[in-house]
């Protein structure tokens, strides 16, 4: 094991990390924010709203992670012309873009999923003593719904972050230069294959256990008033 050599790519290593964290934060935040929306949509009574969405959560959570981004990234090449009319082409052909949207489009995916259940999961009992006290519609769900089954959502949740986390690595296929990235473009230079895939995975096992920990905490501060009742 060389570490002199271990220790003089650290920065670049490191700088790979910052890269992968980047893209998770910003792929779960925006992938959040659509979630919501597709599961009240996957349990909409309207077809014209429950099937589409359906269907997307079906491709997404149906096919590989790298195969959507190599359509993305890839595949968008062949509307070149379309895209450069709707002044989009600019985005396409750039390799991050690719991968928040990939990254994004995939989370969402899961995400709907997940709260899609967790919204069937809410005691109903909740539900009716939240009309009890005369909330009805958006109150009901801002104030009731939502909240219980983020509660309920959230070990399901945590597991799709670190999911997430660890998916990022596949970006590396398209040129970003993530964690993985970075350790393959040192060792296809240096040959030191153990080294640095060794050292990317020990820096992955920190991350994955630090977003395992703060879920925990998060968990257990959220249920805290179950284990005050009990």
């Amino acid at each position: 094991m060389n570490w002199e050599l271990i220790w003089e790519s650290l920065p670049k290593l490191l700088a790979g990390t910052g890269v992968t964290v980047q893209l998770t934060l910003l792929s779960l935040a925006i992938g959040l924010l659509l979630a919501v929306p597709l599961a009240l949509a996957r349990l909409s009574p309207n077809p014209l709203l429950k099937y589409p969405t359906a269907g997307f959560v079906f491709y997404f959570r149906g096919t590989p992670l790298l195969v959507q981004l190599f359509l993305i990234y890839y595949g968008s090449g062949q509307f070149r012309d379309v895209l450069s009319d709707m002044g989009l082409w600019t985005y396409f052909r750039n390799a991050w873009f690719c991968a928040v949207l990939t990254l994004t489009l995939n989370t969402a995916a899961y995400t709907a999923e997940i709260f899609r259940g967790a919204i069937q999961a809410v005691p109903r009992g909740e539900i009716e003593a939240g009309k009890a006290f005369g909330m009805s519609g958006w109150l009901l769900f801002r104030r009731v719904t939502l909240p219980k089954a983020f509660r309920i959502a959230l070990p399901a949740y945590g597991n799709e972050v670190v999911f997430l986390l660890q998916a990022t690595s596949l970006v590396s296929a398209i040129t970003v230069i993530d964690l993985t990235g970075a350790a393959d473009l040192i060792r296809s230079k240096t040959f030191a294959v153990y080294e640095m895939y060794l050292t990317a995975a020990v820096l992955y096992l920190i991350m994955t256990y630090g977003l395992v920990y703060a879920f925990r905490l998060l968990e257990k501060r959220l249920n805290a008033y179950q284990h005050r009742s009990a």
